[in-house]
């Protein structure tokens, strides 16, 4: 069986689902590709990459593709108006539209109120991870749609703590696009904030400004003069994933943590995988995160906005050696058991299943 998995852009959470699936799906008798439909981020390269994946978004790449690979099934992440496109250039398969990176909660209502008629007319099928907001949406717009809702998996074998030189002073962390969801308003308020009573902190940055919303890095560079943290933050550009852990680790060594600011996450992969590492997290509840965070046992939680318990709770995992054995413990051992790719891997032969691909 052959399966096309089809986003925007190779960045991001997607990306990382994306090569974990086609990592893993194999395992069960499924050959998976991927899509991307713009160049840029910090995805595969097509030469180097153990997997098939193809970038480009005109009729005759797709129509080539479709030809040539005779897909049993296609999943396209957040992009409807593809899946038109696929069933005017002739597909017939089985067509999966899957909610993921829908940022805000007035942005992700917005993206299904204008996908109803698309995966009414053109999809058998939805697919999301198990987030309130995305039950909430579907149920109230897309209720007689059949829908699969599978928990994302997480790199367990290379998201673990990587020995490594000790950083001097406590480090804040932040990953992330520079746009309205992600936050960095909010980060720049708590580290200045946290600054204060923890003099020697540190900001570190993993973005990438190509992928900024419009005017946004413009608007944080303002937004970092006046919050008195430029002396004090090193930007990391695109890193690769593959990167990540020896940067979690390292923060975990200095005794910070990584906060994550978001307004709303369908998952939340760089926290996920930050836990794995040991590094203990601070996070709103911006829902997707609910699935892997228990307060106190595998991070924290702080209300969003809410500046003075952020510090508060900060403070904590900084000067609370014990809290911070605890979280380094237990949270690696339970998203390593939760989110293997193993589950996700049945789980999705499961869904193949259930539309008889292999009987």
């Amino acid at each position: 069986m052959k399966v096309l998995f089809i986003f925007y852009i190779a960045s991001g959470g997607v990306e990382t689902l994306n090569r974990l699936r086609c990592a893993s799906l194999p395992q069960v008798g499924i050959e998976a590709h991927t899509l991307y439909l713009l160049p840029g981020g910090n995805g595969p390269e097509p030469d180097s990459c153990p997997y098939p994946v193809f970038f480009g978004s005109d009729d005759a790449l797709l129509s080539d593709l479709l030809a040539r690979q005779q897909y049993n099934a296609i999943i396209v992440t957040s992009d409807y108006r593809m899946t038109e496109r696929l069933r005017r250039l002739g597909y017939g398969g089985i067509l999966i539209y899957e909610a993921q990176g829908f940022g805000a909660p007035a942005d992700a209502e917005v993206a299904v109120q204008l996908a109803v008629p698309y995966v009414q007319a053109y999809c058998n099928a939805l697919l999301f991870p198990p987030t309130y907001h995305l039950f909430d949406l579907f149920n109230r717009y897309l209720p007689g749609v059949h829908r699969y809702v599978i928990a994302n998996m997480l790199d367990v074998e290379r998201f673990r703590y990587v020995p490594g030189e000790r950083p001097r002073d406590p480090v804040l962390a932040w990953v992330g696009r520079l746009e309205p969801n992600k936050n960095w308003r909010e980060l720049l308020a708590v580290a200045s904030a946290l600054r204060s009573r923890v003099p020697d902190l540190h900001l570190w940055m993993f973005h990438d400004p190509k992928l900024a919303a419009d005017g946004e890095n413009e608007r944080f560079r303002q937004a970092l003069a006046e919050s008195g943290m430029g002396d004090r933050l090193a930007e990391f550009i695109r890193i690769p994933n593959s990167g990540m852990p020896h940067y979690y680790s390292r923060v975990a060594d200095s005794g910070g943590f990584l906060l994550s600011t978001s307004v709303m996450e369908g998952f939340g992969y760089a926290v996920a995988e930050a836990i794995l590492c040991g590094c203990p997290v601070l996070s709103t509840d911006s829902d997707g995160v609910r699935s892997f965070i228990e307060h106190d046992c595998t991070g924290k939680f702080y209300p969003l906005g809410d500046i003075q318990t952020a510090v508060a709770q900060g403070t904590d995992l900084i000067a609370n050696g014990g809290l911070r054995e605890r979280i380094a413990r237990e949270g690696p051992a339970r998203l390593a058991a939760g989110f293997h790719p193993a589950r996700y891997a049945n789980s999705f032969r499961e869904m193949m299943n259930s539309f008889g691909i292999f009987t």
